[in-house]
């Protein structure tokens, strides 16, 4: 299919809408010669004459992915329009007048509704599964930062359906601040699926803990450690089971300050936007439900979202999740968040404090419980926990996440960083156990320590360790349970 259009009156601004869909072969105007590139989002021509002020400009366009609309004109000056006719190529008519001035003519592309940006979505939602079993596997595996996710895709020449039908793989881990240069080759080993809700079909997304060639795990692989952990024939009697709740801030690009807030000033004080509905109350809402759809798609264990204190933070829940699933499901929604935000043109911080002041900072509270806190009884399990957990407390602070010391000042929902506490219905504490639990005699615990950047396979490991694993001395335990007023 073709499109013809006449442009007349060269001396205004010609401006077609839809250039971008066309393809071009050339315009020719008194030994003037201008090429217009396909493709391009601004196609500019300036053309001149000295002996006319008006030209019959017939240009081809053919049509190059999809219809497209005709062709719109604007100008700024009324113009008579030639009659069109079917040409193959570029025509010229030119009228001769005894003296005329030097025109310019310019030809710019404005986006429309049938942008090129649409036809590359309509690429990317392209259903393979009717011409091909190949499907696409995003490997998916964590940076040298420690919480920075990379990923990168492979062909696979059927679906699958369990970690170990995958290949390992490799990459420069010079590039990622985890290897030298010159030994930089990193092993992924695939060690969970999810499905892939950006590419959809039977397209997956796996999550890789990374190895040396030598099959040692790389410092940065935390998920080992955790995996053997919860391989433990103690720790998988108990079934420890973790909800974790993942706050998150949103950024406007380029100026680092929180989505919907004014640049370089503030909104109102906290207390409309927790759980807030309204223009002026939620920043960013369509994020968070496109996040919550994604994981549910993806098979993560998501269970629930809300908007938080701060103004354009947010937080999601994973959970209940058992062992080392936790840890998996967390980054593979982080992931996803990630890859959302970078869609939207917004920025994902992880940050524990973004704002400072009277703002709340970003925490990754854990909610966790063993088989024997769960059963009868388990009010009593859950203090011998609680009592463990005090004789670590630095131990765990260290491995909570970086800037924590940011966040836990004993303010904005937060204990201090330096003391130990537990409570119930406190959230002002180290350890909140709530009101249910205390009245049935059993339940789970809150951890409310962890920053929203922690790892969640060291923070669910070091929970499962220290309550399972880790026995103090009977004189540690005698101290501790008298100075949290205890009785164990």
């Amino acid at each position: 299919m073709y499109m013809f259009t006449s442009i007349m009156y060269v001396s205004t601004r010609v401006y077609i809408q839809d250039l971008i869909h066309c393809s071009f072969s050339f315009i020719f105007v008194n030994s003037s010669f201008a090429i217009c590139c396909k493709h391009s989002s601004l196609l500019i021509s300036e053309l001149e004459s000295s002996s006319s002020s008006r030209y019959f400009l017939w240009i081809k366009m053919a049509q190059i992915l999809a219809a497209s609309p005709t062709c719109q004109m604007r100008l700024t000056k009324p113009s008579s329009i030639a009659s069109s006719k079917l040409w193959n190529s570029v025509v010229l008519k030119q009228k001769k007048q005894s003296s005329s001035k030097v025109r310019s003519f310019k030809v710019m592309a404005l986006q429309s509704d049938n942008s090129t940006i649409n036809r590359v979505e309509s690429l990317l939602n392209l259903d393979t599964k009717p011409f091909t079993d190949r499907i696409i596997a995003e490997y998916i595996w964590i940076g040298g930062s420690g919480i920075d996710l990379r990923s990168k895709s492979r062909t696979l020449e059927k679906p699958v359906e369990d970690p170990s039908e995958l290949p390992k793989w490799n990459y420069d881990g010079s590039s990622t601040g985890q290897a030298p240069g010159e030994d930089s080759e990193v092993i992924l080993y695939p060690q969970a699926i999810f499905r892939d809700p950006f590419r959809g079909g039977n397209n997956i997304l796996v999550i890789c803990d990374t190895y040396t060639p030598a099959g040692e795990p790389i410092p940065t692989n935390k998920r080992a450690r955790a995996a053997e952990i919860f391989s433990n024939k103690k720790v998988n009697e108990e079934i420890p089971w973790f909800g974790i709740e993942q706050e998150y801030t949103l950024l406007q690009p380029n100026v680092n300050w929180p989505l919907g807030w004014p640049v370089g000033a503030y909104p109102g004080p906290q207390g409309p936007y927790y759980c807030g509905v309204g223009a002026e109350k939620s920043w960013g809402r369509d994020i968070s439900d496109a996040h919550y759809k994604a994981c549910l798609y993806a098979g993560i264990n998501i269970s629930g979202t809300n908007g938080e204190v701060m103004p354009g933070q947010w937080e999601f829940q994973v959970g209940p999740s058992v062992g080392i699933e936790a840890g998996d499901h967390v980054w593979c929604a982080r992931y996803l968040l990630e890859r959302i935000t970078e869609q939207a043109g917004v920025v994902l911080t992880l940050d524990p404090k973004p704002i400072e002041g009277d703002w709340n900072g970003a925490g990754c509270h854990t909610n966790y419980s063993t088989k024997s806190m769960r059963e009868d009884g388990g009010f009593e399990v859950i203090k011998k926990a609680i009592l463990n957990l005090s004789l670590r407390h630095m131990e765990h602070i260290s491995a909570y996440g970086e800037g924590n010391e940011r966040r836990l000042t004993g303010k904005h929902e937060t204990a201090s960083i330096d003391q130990f506490s537990w409570g119930v219905a406190n959230r002002g504490c180290s350890i909140r156990v709530g009101r249910d639990t205390e009245k049935k005699g059993k339940g789970y615990l809150e951890d409310r320590r962890p920053a929203s950047n922690m790892d969640p396979y060291i923070v669910t490991s070091l929970l499962a360790e220290t309550t399972l694993l880790w026995e103090p001395t009977l004189e540690a335990e005698a101290l501790a349970a008298q100075k949290l007023s205890l009785k164990v």
